[in-house]
């Protein structure tokens, strides 16, 4: 069948394809088409034999005649040819019936049928070589990641299996929570709320003591108030926050915030963290279906590749296992678990050097003061009625030594003189009291690794500096994210469906969080001083845009306190910031050296931000409808 395909493909030539060559001979009638004699059949590789059948299948192209300034113009499947008079139009129709003669054989020769065929060709190829190489990339990404977790799972997750004894007829708990800091605290009140039973299990339930994670912003005690946790700001003498003082070389500027919109009682807070946390803790104690247990989770119980609860040592140590449907890692930004559910990217740029100052005013009350000083900016904000926290940010990660008295040394020679006058005798009152305390500032954008039956939060999951205050809120707009998402769920059990259904938590988060975390990031950048030229322009600008005032203070105000989680406007604000700084450059009378300064102002503007933005996902941040994941239903229970 094939050799009688292959004979009849021969005698039915296609444009490119040459039958085996004969004697040459000229056709009278078609000048420049040229006929062979018959030779044997040559077999033609099977897709051109394909394409020969189809050729001959399809309808025959007519033959179109028109005439032009007396001549004729006959057209036979592609052969042209122009002649005059009536004789050369019978040749024409001799030719005609020469062409589908098939006892004689010709090559037409269609110079667009052949580039079209090999055009297509080599597009096939490329387009399958691009697909084979992402394809190639994509395996070994997740290889990457496999064999990442796979190495860091002796470390972090334990398997359960090999006939382990596990509580008959399920689990007691539907979550787990590891860590009752801000945000375990509050996604352990909000589920149980929603009838959810919680297990909470904290390395220490007694009051913390920490130096950062004092100031919620208007944005955050507004997610406060969605989940029922307003009134933990109270009886824990916590202080209004109503915007922001920036000071620089003597000038200062008052950057309010913009709460013309909201409830009288709606502003930032400010307070000693471990009270608040406290006051969270014993709401969510007050549930029936919440229990808090003090103990250090050692591992995460794994079982066919999903996470079915933890191995945790008790207080009195005893090694215990917990078993739940979901459990969620919130253990702080020194998480050791975090390794088995995402890929840690910790930076430290600087460390915050913490001081409690007493017995002063700040020059603008009920306001976050931001000094911009050399080396880095240094924050003051009441914690309570009579003390106000003072952090001083000292760039890397070596500090100077607290027992010897360099610190003390560093703060008093350096840092004083760039502190507000009326701030000056009780910052050199408190270096003296000795009570000095330290704290990296992490960043840490939020890279995952969905696993089934397992999810992080909090600082354990993303961090940004520390400089605009808004980790908190981040934290509590993500349980909010959460709740709305597990409401409709009644059962937990299905891990790989609720897994799936959870990876939209990821993308939906993003306005918030990448608002906060590029602001943050973008602004210690900007903030700090620096030798270059361009940046400090740069951070000249920052000040004089804000203090415009207008547009100019409210827009960028309103995205570090969550009002506006808007990251295309942030990047707006952020290159207003540096037009206007080209335009003090440039105004009145340009010169070549402004110029070359106001370009690398621009270029020094794009390698702060873009890379921020790139961390945090363009596609994600900036078109989160085009994630196949923000449309995930619940799946059907």
């Amino acid at each position: 069948m094939l050799q009688s395909f292959y004979s009849y493909a021969s005698h039915h030539p296609i444009p490119g394809h040459l039958p085996r060559p004969g004697p040459r001979l000229r056709t009278n009638c078609c000048p420049g088409v040229f006929a062979y004699k018959r030779s044997p059949p040559l077999p033609l590789p099977l897709p051109l034999s394909l394409f020969v059948l189809l050729q001959h299948t399809a309808t025959p192209l007519p033959i179109r005649e028109r005439k032009r300034r007396g001549r004729t113009k006959i057209c036979c499947r592609g052969l042209e040819r122009e002649s005059e008079g009536d004789s050369n139009h019978s040749s024409g129709s001799s030719c005609c019936h020469w062409l589908t003669n098939p006892k004689k054989v010709m090559i037409m020769v269609d110079d667009f049928i052949l580039g079209t065929f090999i055009a297509s060709l080599l597009g096939f190829i490329f387009l399958y070589i691009l697909r084979r190489s992402a394809t190639t990339k994509a395996d070994k990404r997740r290889r990457a990641v496999g064999a990442f977790n796979d190495e860091i799972r002796n470390d972090c997750v334990r398997s359960s299996e090999n006939g382990e004894v596990r509580p008959e007829g399920g689990p007691e708990t539907d979550v787990i929570v590891v860590g009752a800091g801000v945000a375990g605290a509050a996604l352990a009140h909000t589920l149980g709320k929603d009838g959810r039973r919680v297990h909470v299990i904290e390395r220490d339930l007694t009051e913390p003591d920490r130096i950062v994670g004092e100031l919620l912003q208007p944005g955050g005690y507004l997610k406060l108030i969605e989940l029922g946790l307003q009134d933990c700001v109270e009886e824990i003498d916590a202080q209004r926050v109503v915007g922001y003082a920036l000071f620089k070389d003597g000038r200062n500027a008052r950057l309010p915030y913009p709460l013309e919109k909201f409830h009288s009682d709606v502003s930032g807070r400010s307070f000693h963290n471990g009270r608040f946390i406290q006051r969270m803790r014993e709401k969510a104690a007050t549930l029936p279906n919440v229990r808090l247990e003090q103990g250090t989770v050692t591992s995460l119980l794994e079982e066919n590749r999903t996470i079915k609860g933890v191995q945790y040592k008790t207080k009195t140590g005893q090694e215990l296992k917990a078993y739940a449907p979901l459990t969620i890692v919130c253990d702080g930004c020194f998480s050791n678990l975090r390794r088995a559910l995402c890929i840690p990217k910790v930076d430290v740029p600087s460390c915050f050097v913490g001081l409690v100052l007493e017995n002063c005013k700040l020059p603008f009350p009920n306001h976050g003061h931001v000094i911009l000083a050399d080396p880095s900016p240094i924050l003051f904000y009441p914690i309570s009625s009579t003390e106000i926290r003072c952090l001083v940010d000292v760039p890397g990660q070596k500090l100077p030594p607290i027992a010897n008295g360099e610190m003390a040394n560093y703060l008093k020679t350096l840092v004083a003189p760039q502190v507000p006058p009326e701030l000056y005798s009780s910052f050199i009152a408190s270096i003296d009291k000795g009570n000095i305390r330290t704290m990296p500032n992490r960043n840490m954008p939020a890279s995952p690794y969905p696993t089934p039956g397992a999810l992080l939060m909090g600082d354990a999951f993303n961090m940004r500096h520390p400089l605009t205050g808004g980790g908190m809120t981040v934290a509590l707009s993500d349980i909010v994210i959460l709740r709305d998402l597990l409401k409709p769920l009644c059962d937990l059990n299905d891990s790989a469906l609720l897994s799936r259904y959870l990876e939209s938590f990821y993308t939906l988060r993003k306005p918030m969080a990448s608002t906060i975390n590029t602001l943050a990031g973008a602004l210690y950048k900007v903030f700090r001083a620096s030798p270059d030229q361009a940046r400090k322009e740069m951070r000249e600008a920052c000040f004089g845009y804000l203090s415009l005032g207008g547009v100019c203070s409210t827009g960028p105000v309103a995205l570090l306190s969550g009002l506006n989680p808007r990251p295309l406007s942030l990047v707006l604000h952020f290159f207003a910031v540096a037009i206007y700084g080209v335009g003090r450059l440039l105004l009145p009378f340009p010169s070549p050296k402004r110029l070359w300064i106001a370009a690398r102002l621009i270029l020094g503007a794009s390698g702060i931000i873009f890379p921020i933005i790139k961390a945090e996902g363009v596609r994600q941040t900036f078109f989160p409808a085009t994630v196949p994941a923000y449309y995930r239903a619940p799946p059907v229970q």
